[in-house]
């Protein structure tokens, strides 16, 4: 178990469950649930179980490795939009990795192709595990890059 720690406003993070490695997130304390860009995310049944598949991040970002990912374990829940409308979303579990620790949280799978940074971290990741200091940025990746 990680202490609380101080996170700025932006930073990069691994997500080892989705093969991704120093992506872009952004801290968004307005935000309860944290998101992730997909694209192609489609709802399919199987065998009489239901599954979403999506692609992570889109052929333009550098880190896009064009698996297409797919789970059981999610449901759907409303959530306002950066625009203020509500929408349906498929959540799902995975790790994430700040400050060399990892920490399971829930995303919301979306099109976030319209925004500079591909993750957002909301407070349901943050609450209890991290102090925001929005004049910094880069505080996990900077502790990272030390211990390589």
């Amino acid at each position: 178990m990680c202490k609380k720690l101080t996170i700025g406003r932006k930073d990069k993070a691994d997500f080892p469950e989705l093969d991704l490695l120093n992506i872009d997130v952004k801290v968004d304390t307005g935000a309860y649930t944290s998101s992730i860009h997909c694209h192609d995310i489609t709802e399919y049944e199987k065998d009489g179980e239901k599954y979403v598949k999506f692609d992570l991040l889109d052929p333009s970002h550098p880190e896009y490795n064009e698996k297409e990912f797919k789970t059981k374990n999610y449901y759907i829940k409303s959530i306002k939009s950066s625009s203020g409308e509500s929408e349906e979303r498929f959540i799902i579990k995975t790790i994430i990795k700040l400050f060399n620790c990892d920490f399971e949280t829930e995303f919301s799978l979306t099109d976030r192709s319209y925004m500079k940074t591909p993750v957002l971290l909301g407070r349901k990741l943050l609450a209890n595990k991290f102090i925001v200091d929005v004049s910094k940025t880069n505080l996990s990746f900077k502790r990272k890059t030390k211990a390589l």
